[in-house]
């Protein structure tokens, strides 16, 4: 099985809701993110989309700096948000777009 990858936000909150972030550490990040089907290169283009989709800001700041570590680039991150814009709505994307200048342009990798 595989490790989750760090995260300071997780650590914050494992005392209140332990089972959730145990959860989040091995069923999503052990497991569902190693199944061979998918890269997670794949993995984190629907992520991202559906975190747009969704309106997720918050989760996005991560699964942004995790898609480019898993091999998406800055322009397919873009191409993803611009294509959801029609899909999820202007807003989301607006707002999506917005969160990945920071993360990807600023340099504020959400940790």
């Amino acid at each position: 099985m595989a490790k989750a990858p760090p995260s300071a936000k997780r650590d914050r909150i494992k005392a209140f809701t332990p089972a959730l972030v145990d959860y989040t550490n091995d069923v999503i990040y052990g497991d569902l993110w190693e199944r061979k089907a998918l890269s997670k290169r794949d993995r984190s283009l629907i992520t991202v989309a559906a975190l747009v989709a969704t309106y997720r800001p918050e989760q996005l700041v991560s699964h942004l700096s995790r898609a480019i570590a898993n091999g998406v680039t800055q322009e397919e991150i873009t191409e993803v948000i611009t294509h959801m814009a029609f899909y999820a709505g202007w807003p989301a994307a607006m707002s999506a777009a917005q969160v990945a200048y920071t993360v990807l342009v600023e340099g504020d990798k959400g940790q």
